[in-house]
């Protein structure tokens, strides 16, 4: 089960998704790691490996499974003790089984889980005992470990499932000498006509309030030096450095990115000298060496937000070129980790405020932003 434990590497400049997972490695003594998992199949555990050789170090006792009483133990510059009473859940068996099935989510395959569920499709189709062994068995394929999530039901947990698998009459493996009665098995076909109900039902559905996700594909908006407006500009209209003045608090900027580095200097000189600077980029080189205000890392954020809600409101012909982008992410490019996406590493910020701004323009020509 993958879940938020996301992860990657990059390879010949392609990146390969991955996720990762607690584990013991015997080295002499008994040592905390992760192990990764990647899409290629490739596991690492102290040293990249295939999925045979992740096997054969699961075999040898290397990734460990069995943990013996008193073995002393240590996570890296974390802690060092001893097993006590430990009990694992798993055999090396039962984790190989669950790293096959990570491998299969990541490449968006059905893994054991999902095989499982599509043979009681199929039995339910046609209910004959070839069709419900055949069930049965992809069942007992999940690893045991995993079978309480087959059917996303902490309540009932698999109880359902393998009532089914079982038919009436048949013994339950995990409960010897119980039986399943004609009452329990109708109960679970009758579980398993409404989960179709429901599954069937809900791709139709859709959240109260809209997607929780973008519809539109994200947006890149690339680092350029415009210095004249375009009659065209496109999305590079988006940009705090593009050439569209904005006026606040008394004085008129050439672009946001002026405004920006004028504010945010506490020099009057340094203010004005940034103010008529011919490019942003030579503003922002006159704001830098020149003292900031006091709080300004505190307060910037939301001075740009205001910068970019005077743009955008002075200049209705970019509004329209923002609100074209519908709800698409905005990724933006810039050399600061705050503002700029920065590869992945920056916080995006300018990116986001656009969003902010976006729907809030979307929000006034449909006449619902609330007074306050």
């Amino acid at each position: 089960m993958i879940g938020n434990r996301i992860t990657s590497r990059m390879v010949d400049g392609v990146r390969v998704p991955g996720t990762w997972r607690h584990a013991f490695i015997r080295n002499g003594d008994y040592f905390l790691t992760d192990l990764f998992i990647y899409a290629d199949g490739l596991i690492d555990c102290w040293g990249l490996v295939t999925l045979e050789e992740f096997e054969r170090k699961l075999r040898s006792g290397w990734v460990a499974t069995e943990l013996p009483d008193g073995a002393r133990v240590s996570a890296h510059d974390l802690a060092v003790w001893k097993f006590s009473e430990p009990h694992s859940w798993h055999t090396p068996e039962l984790l190989l089984a669950e790293v096959r099935d990570t491998i299969d989510q990541l490449n968006g395959r059905p893994d054991s889980t999902d095989r499982c569920l599509a043979a009681v499709d199929v039995f339910l189709a046609e209910r004959t005992e070839e069709n419900r062994a055949a069930a049965r068995a992809a069942y007992y394929a999940i690893p045991e470990t995993q079978r309480h999530y087959a059917l996303g039901d902490m309540d009932r947990k698999d109880e359902p499932l393998l009532v089914l698998v079982t038919g009436p009459g048949g013994e339950l493996e995990s409960l010897p000498g119980e039986t399943v009665d004609q009452e329990e098995y109708d109960e679970a076909v009758v579980y398993f006509e409404e989960r179709a109900r429901w599954l069937a039902e809900r791709p139709a559905r859709v959240p109260a309030d809209g997607p929780a996700t973008p519809m539109a594909p994200a947006i890149h908006l690339p680092q350029s030096y415009p210095l004249k407006p375009s009659d065209d500009p496109g999305e590079q209209a988006l940009r705090n450095d593009y050439p569209a003045p904005v006026r606040v608090d008394g004085d008129t900027y050439p672009s946001v990115a002026h405004a920006y580095w004028a504010l945010s200097t506490a020099d009057p000189v340094a203010r004005a000298a940034a103010r008529d600077a011919d490019t942003a980029f030579a503003a922002r080189n006159t704001a830098v060496g020149a003292p900031r205000r006091e709080g300004w890392e505190q307060a910037r954020t939301a001075v740009m937000t205001a910068l970019l809600r005077a743009k955008f409101t002075q200049h209705p012909a970019l509004a329209r070129v923002l609100l074209d982008t519908a709800d698409a992410t905005l990724v933006y490019d810039d050399d600061s980790g705050h503002w700029g996406d920065n590869g992945g590493r920056g916080r995006n910020w300018t990116g986001r405020l656009l969003e902010l701004v976006r729907s809030e323009l979307h929000a006034e020509q449909a006449g619902i932003t609330p007074s306050v």
